[in-house]
């Protein structure tokens, strides 16, 4: 199931600014529901109360989601319709896919670095880095697209014009995120990987045949994996220029470099390829992937 098909109950459509509140109001819930944990804990530091208040927004983003689907959306099963109540077979068969095209993804990203001289290799990660990629990746990956390929992108497309929402929650989801802490051009850089990310995610849930489980595979994985490629496989040379592997010291972030653009690049060019073959008729699959955006 693609945003914006499925059994409609006839709701509203909601209004710009209330999209525009939803998710502030509930972040900014999270951080004061959060503040009484600091009597319990007192040894807690701010960041880690910061924390406890995104987790508590995330579970009233849980709990609200459904009543908006089902008020303003006008749809019955919400979960269904976010992609995530889907076919056993297809949330595993997609979630793989995703995952699979992210170890590619970081294959390809570490080639470079390693062929370049930007980085060394430094061995196998320890379990510890390796439980963090994974508890990394899991977060990341469910709430983020959740909230971006489920909900936001859902929203956008109700309006009809699914190209624009294609295009606008992938801003959207640059914007939102930290771009502009990197120095000079690089912020730039980095805003624009991330508008790269956000449309290569969007088209995966897409050839998921809506699937959410597609790109929270490919997000997860690139998230997760990257830091356990970062912090337990090679060693990023200090000298490295950061327009070839991206911004940050210490913590690099690829797609704000060349090396993450034509990495996203290529695998823009072959979405593009299978969604155009995906919606031929003597495939089969045309109209199985038809009701989603149009990348």
């Amino acid at each position: 199931m693609t945003p914006g098909a499925g059994d409609s109950a006839g709701g509203a459509t909601p209004h710009w600014f209330s999209t525009l509140l939803y998710i502030p109001l509930l972040l900014a819930a999270g951080w004061l529901l959060a503040r009484p944990l600091a009597l319990l804990f007192p040894h807690w530091r701010a960041d880690q109360l910061d924390l406890a208040g995104l987790v508590l927004a995330l579970l009233l983003l849980l709990l609200s989601l459904p009543w908006r689907i089902r008020r303003c959306w006008g749809h019955r099963h919400p979960w269904h319709q976010l992609g995530v109540a889907v076919p056993r077979s297809l949330a595993i068969g997609s979630a793989l896919q995703g995952l699979g095209i992210a170890a590619l993804l970081l294959l390809l990203l570490t080639a470079f670095l390693l062929l370049g001289g930007q980085a060394r290799w430094q061995g196998t990660p320890d379990g510890a880095v390796a439980l963090n990629a994974l508890v990394l990746g899991l977060g990341v990956g469910v709430a983020e697209e959740l909230l971006f390929r489920g909900w936001l992108w859902g929203e956008l497309q109700l309006g009809g014009r699914s190209r624009r929402a294609l295009l606008l929650q992938a801003l959207i989801f640059a914007l939102v995120h930290p771009w502009f802490r990197a120095p000079g051009l690089l912020a730039l850089t980095l805003l624009g990987g991330l508008v790269l990310l956000g449309l290569a995610l969007a088209i995966q849930r897409s050839l998921s045949v809506g699937s959410l489980w597609g790109p929270i595979g490919l997000h997860g994985g690139l998230v997760g994996g990257w830091f356990g490629v970062q912090h337990g496989l090679v060693t990023i040379a200090p000298q490295a220029p950061s327009w070839w592997v991206g911004p940050g010291s210490g913590d690099v972030n690829p797609i704000g470099g060349l090396s993450g653009w034509v990495a996203l690049g290529l695998l823009l060019l072959v979405q593009r390829t299978a969604w155009a073959r995906a919606r031929r008729p003597s495939t089969g699959a045309c109209n199985a992937s038809s009701s989603g955006a149009r990348p």
